[in-house]
């Protein structure tokens, strides 16, 4: 018997929802995804058997093309970095974090700062500065205002037949943004407590939204981030312009730091790579030396 497939846009409480062309499924896991140690995610593609019109159970999970942690979704497609200009200030830092652990799963990031009606001339000089140089390095970056509705239809444009995931500091928009492209959806949004310049975090479950013909996954806001699957041999590869130009360093593994004859040293020193950039790999790159060893049980 051909079995029916749908794609999962919900977990909660032990149930998954499937979307199929008839609807959506309130289904449970089969007891061997326990055994085999397997858990369904949001996004994953499966076959399910169905007990009514409404219900039916899991019966297998297709291969996945990737897979997140936190957020747990599978199968995305890009990765829609949102990042305020004010309210909480813009941060490289941070970015340069989410950029890294987005890179290290072969996910397409996006970067989209909000908040553009708030910043001062001055402001936007240095934010226009951050843009050019992260357009250099090949990522896609757009400056847009929910509240003015500046650059909104060119977001949009974006999801077409794709599984993106929101990510991002906590109270720079994201649910905002999502209300404005959607207004139905009548997300919680965060209210920005000032004595501690941050927002509240509003979602608790991961689930796939239909905006722009596509899907999106809303997820908690959060301000930190660790490299807890990353060795110090994979940086190289998460920063664009560093991955370029480490095949023409003289010595094979290379990190970049003290070698000779670096060739990443060398981009650096000439400004082809961004001082705050490299600053950022070299800070990473000591955050994972730094990490406790890890031993399997």
């Amino acid at each position: 018997m051909l079995l029916p497939e749908g794609k999962i846009i919900k977990a909660l409480s032990g149930y998954y929802y499937v979307k199929t062309e008839d609807g959506i499924y309130q289904c449970r896991g089969r007891g061997v995804f326990r055994i085999k140690n397997i858990t369904p995610l949001v996004g994953d593609i499966v076959e399910f058997a169905a007990e009514n019109e409404t219900d039916g159970y899991i019966l297998d999970v297709k291969e996945r093309i990737n897979e997140l942690i936190r957020p747990p979704v599978a199968n995305v497609d890009q990765a829609i970095l949102v990042f305020s200009a004010k309210n909480p200030d813009f941060s490289t830092t941070l970015l340069d974090r989410f950029l890294v652990m987005i890179e290290s799963k072969d996910i397409k990031p996006i970067i989209i700062i909000t908040k553009k009606d708030l910043i001062s001339q001055s402001d936007f000089e240095q934010i226009d500065r951050y843009i050019k140089d992260y357009k250099s390095i090949g990522y896609d970056i757009k400056l847009i205002s929910s509240k003015d509705q500046i650059g909104i239809d060119e977001v949009e444009s974006l999801f077409k037949d794709k599984i993106s995931v929101f990510a991002g500091q906590s109270g720079v928009g994201k649910s905002t943004l999502l209300n404005t492209l959607r207004p139905d959806l009548e997300l919680e949004t965060n209210i920005i407590s000032k004595h501690l310049g941050r927002g509240k975090h509003t979602t608790r479950h991961v689930e796939l939204l239909e905006v722009g013909g596509g899907w999106v996954a809303d997820t908690p806001g959060f301000s930190a981030l660790s490299f807890d699957e990353l060795e110090v041999e994979d940086l190289s590869y998460c920063f664009p312009e560093i991955r370029a130009r480490m095949n023409d360093c003289k010595f094979r593994g290379c990190l970049h730091v003290k070698e000779p004859k670096c060739a990443v040293k060398e981009a650096v020193e000439k400004g082809e790579i961004n001082d705050y950039r490299y600053e950022h790999y070299l800070t990473f790159l000591q955050e994972i030396k730094d990490r406790k060893p890890r031993y399997d049980k």
